[in-house]
């Protein structure tokens, strides 16, 4: 039988609880849990039902399959405004997130890691700004990655194109731990969360992510249009034409 496809129908992003946690899992494995527009529509409205949730303390994000997000959905992208908004409801939830990261995070995905408060990541994991092999650039994702990553690193990967591992994630501070056992990392985290005050929490949260939603409020509308701008230049066409029929862009030396 074939497997379903994404659609109205198909849920992309499943959500339980837990002594205060919601989970929410993005559940698109098939196509790599890419940044379609139901997946960015379905975790935004369940990052919505859980700021208005008092049960709900902290909220997990975390994925199946062997990639976490890779990225914008290139066949049929999300629109870059909705996935701007997107990255700032997880920044200004009032409620921590923490990300479980046990597989691959490319492009866009590493906009909506970094939007997290707290991350955790499995050896398996691997990490890639891939924008720039694509005629592309790291456009709205720099709003969250810049703030928290060491620039000299970020340099490096943006330009590059490289990938590289998660004690290197942990290092330049692209996650906050890398763990052999992920969820054993994990629980003491969510121990300290279920200890602490909703309203501890949503205070410590908004000075944690000042400078980010700063940078929001000033760059968003922009660098929106300068995605938009890059995906509709001669040079992404040809690499995103060369991604899909697994070749070299026509620029490769």
């Amino acid at each position: 039988m074939k497997a379903p496809t994404e659609g109205p129908d198909v849920s992309v992003v499943k959500t339980t609880h837990e002594r205060g946690i919601a989970t929410l899992t993005l559940d698109a494995p098939a196509n790599r849990n890419a940044l379609s527009a139901p997946l960015v529509s379905e975790l935004g409205a369940a990052l919505a039902r859980c700021a208005g949730d008092r049960d709900v303390r902290a909220v997990v994000l975390t994925h199946t399959g062997t990639t976490f997000c890779a990225g914008a959905d290139l066949k049929a992208p999300a629109d870059p405004g909705a996935f701007v908004a997107l990255m700032r409801a997880v920044v200004a939830l009032p409620k921590p997130v923490v990300a479980r990261v046990t597989g691959h995070v490319r492009a866009g995905g590493l906009g909506l890691l970094a939007a997290c408060d707290i991350a955790v990541a499995g050896p398996a994991s691997s990490y890639a700004f891939t924008e720039v092999r694509l005629g592309l650039a790291p456009a709205v994702i720099s709003m969250p990655v810049l703030p928290r990553m060491d620039p000299r690193a970020a340099s490096r990967y943006y330009l590059t194109g490289e990938r590289f591992d998660a004690a290197e994630a942990a290092r330049t501070g692209l996650v906050t731990l890398a763990a052999d056992d992920v969820d054993s990392a994990l629980q003491p985290v969510l121990d300290g969360l279920r200890r602490s005050s909703p309203e501890g929490l949503a205070a410590s949260k908004a000075l944690l992510t000042a400078t980010v939603s700063e940078t929001f409020d000033r760059w968003s509308k922009e660098l929106t249009a300068r995605s938009a701008s890059l995906f509709a230049s001669a040079e992404a066409r040809e690499g995103v034409t060369a991604f899909l029929e697994r070749r070299d862009p026509a620029w490769v030396l």
